[in-house]
């Protein structure tokens, strides 16, 4: 029983369900991926990193990704790492959405904290380590933010014109490194536009790149609610090869069902993301039972 098959059971409704998450708790950094509980198909959780796991009980912090970049220790990081992985483990966390690794372009951009370097081969020779790590504990990493996330004051509308060459060089070198060298599970796009096109729409990212030239065989999802009214379409993201919209709402099926009837998406676009969700969640450790 091939997981093509499996698939090919599946409903459009179940097809519709499972392109999205859930809110499981109460914050809007952590939820679970979409479950079937028909066919006892488990829910993955998600918690929000990377200096530590974020949910509303106690848990360490760890340094920033800044101080870490400052060892320039990449075995250093990996043993942290496994203690961090090994406390999401505990916390009943699947998928830890980490590390972060946006190039440090401007002093002022308010996610530099979480960010390791200016330097492309620094970020993604760290966030590398950092993936090994988590992975070996074993919880899924999901590094993040796909790509050119440069600032967080209207990071919605932001968007980020850079030419192809500083692009490969220096904005997606860091990703590039990470996926080549660690195979992260997981991976989260971005809120702002690339090149007038939201990271999220972007068949180049998602698939072109991502996918065909870097080998990426895990799940893409978006950053929480960056499909909003007015922001990227959930349609064209699953579209472009983002296959799971987080954490997702009523309005996201909407836009996915009107990119059927459009013939922007297809049955067949629905099920290839379904299959690489169903394959998340066979990698994951969930083997608890239904709630």
């Amino acid at each position: 029983y091939s997981l093509e098959q499996f698939i090919s059971q599946l409903s459009r409704r179940e097809l519709l369900h499972l392109s999205h998450g859930q809110d499981a708790f109460t914050t809007e950094a952590t939820g679970g991926i979409a479950n079937l509980r028909r066919y006892g198909v488990p829910n993955p959780q998600t918690a929000d990193g990377p200096a530590g796991v974020r949910r509303q009980v106690p848990s360490t912090g760890f340094p920033c990704g800044t101080l870490l970049a400052s060892t320039w220790d990449t075995e250093l990081q990996y043993r942290m790492v496994e203690i961090l992985g090994n406390e999401a483990a505990a916390l009943k966390v699947d998928i830890l959405l980490a590390p972060a690794l946006n190039i440090h372009r401007d002093p002022l951009c308010g996610r530099n904290f979480e960010y390791f370097s200016e330097d492309p081969l620094v970020t993604g020779k760290l966030a590398a380590a950092v993936v090994q790590g988590l992975q070996s504990a074993p919880v899924s990493a999901c590094p993040k933010h796909f790509a050119c996330n440069n600032l967080e004051d209207n990071r919605n509308h932001s968007d980020s014109i850079v030419h192809e060459r500083a692009l490969r060089e220096i904005y997606l070198k860091g990703f590039e490194i990470c996926v080549r060298e660690a195979q992260p599970k997981a991976l989260m796009t971005s809120y702002n536009l690339l090149n007038g096109v939201y990271t999220a729409d972007s068949h180049d990212l998602c698939t072109a790149i991502l996918r065909n030239e870097w080998g990426f065989d895990g799940v893409v999802m978006t950053d929480w609610y960056s499909t909003l009214p007015g922001l990227a379409d959930a349609g064209s993201a699953i579209g472009a090869g983002n296959d799971m919209i987080m954490p997702g709402t009523p309005l996201d099926k909407l836009a996915i069902r009107r990119g059927l009837s459009k013939f922007r998406l297809t049955d067949t676009d629905l099920k290839r993301s379904a299959a690489r969700i169903i394959r998340s969640i066979l990698r994951s450790n969930v083997n608890k039972p239904q709630e």
